[in-house]
């Protein structure tokens, strides 16, 4: 049987675990928070006290903490990964950190014995629970044939975008940029239409089968228009850290970014007003400037 380990136990690594287990692996974690294991523990996950324990119980690692910092601890500590792990194992860092990050992790694990996968994912939590997520995967392609099984595990699509660390950084920050500009639009529209008078249903039915459509637009809107603004999976920090670190590749490569800005201020205003929302939640802080409220069946 492989032997599988997943750092970080949240809406994402949770998913990850479970595909993980349905396809046959052993599958060894570790999370901060007690309920997380618990959960984890119930879906047939062997639960660990520590990430050394999880190094020495794993041919691979999946990291899917929130930020780089955490990454470098739980990979480079002295109770991390690379210190525990058998060499010829991988550390998949599936998280979504900033490229340079990514870079000085992989320097700083040269020579260590233990192959490092660059590979952030998108799909978001719908993605993650089915196992069809999307990932940009950056390693020698040695690496990447040697460790497909687990990858392919979790994953519909794998593109490998290059060979280093901190190319599928690069990549995920491209499209962070992307996603989040479709996000921004689609709460504007969806203010426009509440203070407008036509029903959400209306507009979810017009938009979803129109060249607009696609899955980031439908499924926010579906979220909107339910006023499901918390609990879904998507809690605006992560969306509003992508972003951060799409400006900052942009700030550090002289590239103007004047539709991500845009949306990176409205994630700033939802997650100020609204901390404990997701990503939909932005649309209730443009509502409450309209005084409308955009409704399945009909705006009020």
């Amino acid at each position: 049987m492989k032997k599988a380990g997943i750092i970080g136990i949240g809406d994402m690594g949770s998913g990850i675990a479970l595909n993980l287990i349905r396809n046959g692996f052993q599958v060894t974690g570790r999370d901060l928070k007690p309920d997380r294991m618990d959960a984890f523990e119930a879906m047939g996950g062997r639960a660990a006290q520590s990430t050394a324990e999880v190094g020495r119980n794993a041919q691979a690692v999946f990291v899917m903490v929130m930020k780089g910092a955490e990454a470098r601890d739980v990979i480079l500590g002295p109770d991390g990964l690379v210190a525990s792990m058998e060499p010829g194992g991988a550390i998949i860092l599936s998280a979504t950190i900033r490229p340079d990050e990514a870079r000085a992790i992989g320097q700083d694990m040269s020579g260590s014995g233990i192959h490092l996968i660059d590979t952030p994912v998108s799909g978001g939590f719908p993605g993650a629970q089915s196992g069809t997520l999307t990932m940009m995967a950056a390693a020698p392609d040695d690496v990447l044939d040697r460790f497909a099984p687990f990858m392919q595990a979790v994953s519909a699509s794998i593109h490998r975008v290059g060979t280093g660390p901190g190319d599928g950084q690069t990549v995920k920050a491209c499209l962070q940029s992307l996603i989040g500009a479709q996000f921004s639009a689609t709460f504007e529209a969806a203010a426009l239409a509440a203070k407008a008078g036509v029903p959400g249903q209306v507009i979810l039915d017009v938009f979803s089968t129109s060249s607009a459509g696609c899955g980031v637009v439908n499924n926010a809107l579906e979220k909107i228009i339910d006023r499901q603004f918390e609990g879904t999976g998507s809690h605006i920090n992560t969306m509003h850290k992508d972003l951060t670190i799409s400006m900052g590749l942009g700030e550090e490569l002289g590239v103007p970014l004047h539709t991500a800005a845009a949306a990176m201020q409205i994630f700033h205003a939802g997650r100020t007003k609204y901390p404990d929302g997701d990503n939909w939640v932005c649309t209730r802080v443009i509502e409450e400037i309209v005084g409308a409220e955009l409704h399945r069946k009909a705006a009020t």
